[in-house]
This record gives C-alpha cells, structure tokens and sequence, in this order.
C-alpha cells in the first residue's frame, strides 16, 4: 500500500500555489482513485474469468461431441442392413423352429452349439465381444465357421444395455442360450474384475433385457460344476451344497445361480443353469489343461502335472463337446415358457439346475499318457504340488437329474474324445502333414 500512495503523490504539483487543498481532503482523493483502479483490476480479472469459462464450456461441450462421434463410430452395428442380417439370421428354417440368441457364440461352446443349432433347422443369432483373453484369432476362426453356415455373429458385449435393447426390438427370441462369460480358475487371480464384470454384471444386464422383452424369451445358461467347491461327496448332484466356493470364478458362478433365481420369481423368467463339467474337444480352449498339455509335449517343454494332498492324483469328469451339446439343445427343447409381461409376473415360471458330465472321472496323469498315444511323443513331465489357486482336487457329476428330464447321455469317453481333439489341433496348427492319429 505505502508504494501506490507515494505514486499517487507524485500526481500533485511540488510548486507551491498552484494547487492548495488540506490534509483530509487530499486523503479523501487517493482513496477514490485508489478505489476506482481496484474496481476497474476488479472488473477486468471478472471478464478474464468469463472468456476463460466461455472457453472451458466451448471446449467441453467440442469434447462431447467428439465423444459422441466416437461412439457412433466404434459402434459396429444399427443401420438398416445389419437389422436385415439380424432378423434372416434369426429365423427358423423348420417348422416350429425355435429363435434363439447365443451369447458367446465365438467361443467353444457357443461355436458348438450354434452350429448345432443351424444344422436342424433352428434360427441363431451370435453375440461376442471376442475378447483377448486368449487367443483371438481362434475365436474369430469359429466365427467364420459360423458365417458359412449362415449364422450371423454380432461383435458386442453383453454388458452393452443399448444393443441388446435393439436385439430384442428386432427380432422376438424365443429362447436365449447364455454362454458367455469371464472363463477360467487361476485368472482370476490376476483380473477379479473381469469376472465381476461378465458373469455377474453381464448376466444381470442380459436378464434385463430378457425380463423386459415382449415376449419374453425362455432362458438357458452356463454355470459350472466349480459352484461345488469344496464338497467332498462324490459323485455331485444337485441338491449338494455350493456355498463354499474355491474360487472366485465359482463363486460368480454360484452368484449366478442365485440372481438367475430371483429374476425367476419376480419376473417369471423360465430359467434353467447347466453345470458344465470340464469340457473338452476340437475348437476348445487354450487355456484348458488338454490344450496346453498337447501343444507343450509338441513343443518338447514339460507339461506340469498337479497332485494334491499326500500325492493324491487330481481326476476331472471329462465330458466332451458333442454330449455337452446334446444337453444343451435338450434344455432349450423342454424350457418351459416364460410368464411375464411388460416386466410383470403373471404365474409361476420354471426354474431348473442340471449337471452336465459325463460321469466317468479320469486322473490327470492317465490323460497325458493318452495324449501321450495320440502324439506319438512322450511328454516331460513335471509333478507338482497343487497351489492355493482355486483348482479342485476332483469333479465327479451326478447326471440322474439330467438323464431323466432331458434324455441326457453322454457317449463320448475320453480316450475317444481325446483321440478327435487331437487330430483337429494337429491339423489346425499345422503339424500333421497328412500323417494320421494314434
């Protein structure tokens, strides 16, 4: 302050007579100027803040509409034509034909099922959003299998409410076979959210759209013998506990369970849950010990085998593709309708859980030496204690349930089973050279 009052005195004139005035009134002066310049500071920094909003708004408002031009463009369907390939996709080609919606139907299951589905005459429609949890190419591989059968494949995610909002504005499913989902044990050790994300997020923003379609579809999905967790009863059925989960994918499994049951009594969805149990075959997954063994003993790098306490030998109830198949069209033949409408329920609607196995354990080491014959090479194998990371030391399936309500049985065993996958992996990738399998 002492500056700006020396400044402004240096405004009156030093010759005396030229300019009289007292004391206070001289004061009184240097205030108003003093007030005058803050007010004029004032009102110039008040204008500064105004562009500078103006500014932020306009570029906000630039960023939206950029956002928005983003979206339109990343989003990979609408329009005309792709409502067109929807709907012929959908439609049944055999009388009383069901129209069904197969999520995941990139995947291995999904692939399988969707073509079985077209071969007898069903309409289908794919969803997947192919992501890169493995190998994508693989997944786009069974896609192109499905586009030469006819079967349009919507690259989306379930978890997208606007485009299935559109899927079931445009075509009236009759059936919608849930298969999609965050797969895997010990990844979920690295990426929980994933799980979260898909197989509860996604299942509940599918049973939304499901709930509130007119009419609404009958509703078939993929849960998983890994709800039994930590049940020492053999073999497993049903009516076993499953709240001792073992890991987290199974605990979204078994979470699964429980939302799909409350849709089904306050909505009046026809629900019905499949426990897959460990399935296997040509188009599987990578990720699958079957897959990865085969491609490590090719490769001449050990295949690492787990055992569990006291060196017991881990089994799995094997069940190959085709069987698990034939389940699944049977559950999508004998659902029951749904009974809402316009979101309400009007009656009681069905709700049904079956195991899908095959009922015939084998032991991890016995399935190496099959592939072991298969190959025509003997693996390097490195046994291991079995982590904390989620795996089971076995699964055996109860399928009397299943045998008697869908006609469910399996005919597949393993060494058989085996002996397919094998010679689809080694054409696959390329390393039979017309030679044959063992």
């Amino acid at each position: 302050m002492p500056p700006l009052v020396a400044e402004e005195e240096d405004l009156f004139p030093s010759t005396p007579g030229k300019f009289k005035t007292d004391r206070r009134h001289r004061h009184r002066l240097l205030l108003h100027r003093h007030l005058r310049r803050c007010f004029a500071s004032a009102g110039a920094t008040f204008l500064w803040a105004l562009f500078l909003l103006a500014l932020a708004a306009s570029y906000l408002s630039f960023q939206g509409l950029v956002s928005s031009g983003n979206r339109l463009l990343a989003a990979s369907w609408g329009g005309i034509q792709w409502e067109k390939q929807v709907r012929v996709s959908a439609q049944p080609r055999r009388p009383a034909g069901l129209s069904v919606l197969v999520t995941g139907a990139a995947g291995f299951v999904g692939a399988h099922t969707s073509l079985a589905l077209r071969k007898r005459g069903d309409g289908v429609v794919g969803l997947d959003n192919f992501n890169p949890y493995y190998d994508p190419s693989l997944k786009t591989s069974r896609a192109s299998l499905l586009r030469v059968q006819k079967v349009f494949v919507v690259d989306g995610d379930v978890n997208d409410a606007r485009l299935l909002a559109k899927l079931f504005d445009v075509v009236a499913f009759t059936h919608v076979m849930h298969l999609a989902a965050q797969a895997g044990v010990r990844y979920a050790i690295e990426n929980p959210h994933s799980y979260v994300h898909s197989n509860v997020a996604g299942l509940v923003g599918l049973l939304e759209a499901c709930k509130s379609a007119n009419p609404q579809p009958a509703f078939v999905w993929a849960s998983s013998s890994s709800v039994y967790g930590l049940n020492e009863k053999s073999p497993f059925s049903e009516s076993d506990r499953t709240d001792r989960p073992a890991s987290l994918y199974a605990a979204t499994k078994k979470a699964g369970e429980e939302i799909t049951h409350a849709y089904n009594h306050i909505y009046g969805l026809s629900i019905t849950g499949l426990r897959f149990f460990t399935v296997y075959g040509p188009w599987g997954r990578p990720d699958m010990a079957y897959f990865s063994f085969t491609r490590n003993i090719l490769q001449g790098k050990p295949v690492t085998i787990y055992r569990g306490k006291n060196r017991v030998d881990l089994a799995r109830d094997f069940t190959y593709i085709d069987d698990i198949v034939k389940g699944c069209l049977a559950s999508l033949d004998t659902a029951g309708k749904s009974t809402g409408k316009g979101g309400k329920k009007r009656g009681p609607a069905q709700y049904r859980i079956f195991n899908l196995g095959n009922t015939s354990p084998v032991t991890v080491p016995e399935m190496v030496s099959m592939l072991e014959r298969h190959l025509g090479v003997k693996a390097r194998r490195r046994e291991v204690e079995m982590p904390g990371n989620g795996d089971v030391p076995f699964t055996h399936a109860n399928i009397s349930s299943a045998r008697l309500e869908l006609g469910y049985k399996p005919t597949t065993d393993l060494r058989t089973g085996l002996k397919r996958f094998v010679k689809w992996y080694l054409s696959y990738y390329g390393y039979n050279h017309g030679k044959s399998v063992h």
